[in-house]
């Protein structure tokens, strides 16, 4: 039953040289809950948050990537998180939703004209016979300049995104949940964008990953 979310896949590329050294560095902490709570830390913080690195091509949609360039957007960082965690014998999958973003992100909205983002990247996590949901994607740098308290994960409770700031005003509303999936659903993600960010998209269907160049 769990044997779909512990295997490596050609984007989970857990055994790449890059991951392998970062895995030997971080080292076995404790139990399943323990390590997987040190592997949360490590992606939310180490891996800076760029909504801007996307390209619909599989070569970059690796971890492995995400692991060497230190940069990735919600999806990136979930999945390597997931990778991770199924390389320490820990099961884990991906989530997807549609979030309404309230602050923060004003030049991504520009690119996307909206303020709607879709699909956003989580993960679960199977820890003490139950799936938790935990959201590795804003790292406490990038927190601190939105005005947000970084989401904390203690690997018992869901930790998704923040639903209000300091200031109690929004920041982050769920307006739609896709499901979980196994591994990277590359044409879902595709047919997601394409429906609601069409101008993103050639008369060809090829993405315009130009068009998120800064």
């Amino acid at each position: 039953m769990m044997e779909p979310y512990l295997q490596l896949s050609n984007f989970m590329d857990a055994e790449h040289p890059a991951i392998a050294s970062e895995l030997e560095a971080l080292g076995r902490k404790g139990d399943d809950l323990d390590q997987t709570v040190s592997i949360y830390y490590f992606v939310r913080d180490s891996i800076r948050y760029d909504p801007f690195n996307i390209k619909l091509n599989p070569e970059h949609m690796r971890v492995s990537r995400v692991m060497k360039e230190r940069r990735g957007h919600c999806i990136d960082k979930a999945m390597l998180f997931i990778a991770i965690c199924r390389k320490s014998g820990i099961p884990a999958r991906l989530g997807m939703a549609k979030v309404r973003n309230h602050m923060g992100t004003a030049s991504f909205e520009k690119v996307l004209q909206s303020d709607v983002l879709t699909p956003h990247g989580y993960a679960e996590v199977y820890l003490r016979d139950k799936w938790v949901k935990c959201t590795p994607a804003f790292n406490k740098e990038l927190c601190e300049r939105l005005g947000v308290a970084p989401l904390e994960f203690d690997g018992v409770e869901d930790s998704i995104f923040q639903q209000f700031d300091r200031a109690e005003g929004g920041f982050m509303e769920y307006l739609e949940d896709y499901g979980t999936f196994s591994d990277l659903p590359v044409e879902l993600i595709t047919q997601l964008m394409h429906a609601e960010y069409p101008h993103l998209f050639d008369n060809e269907g090829s993405f315009r990953e130009e068009l998120l160049k800064r």
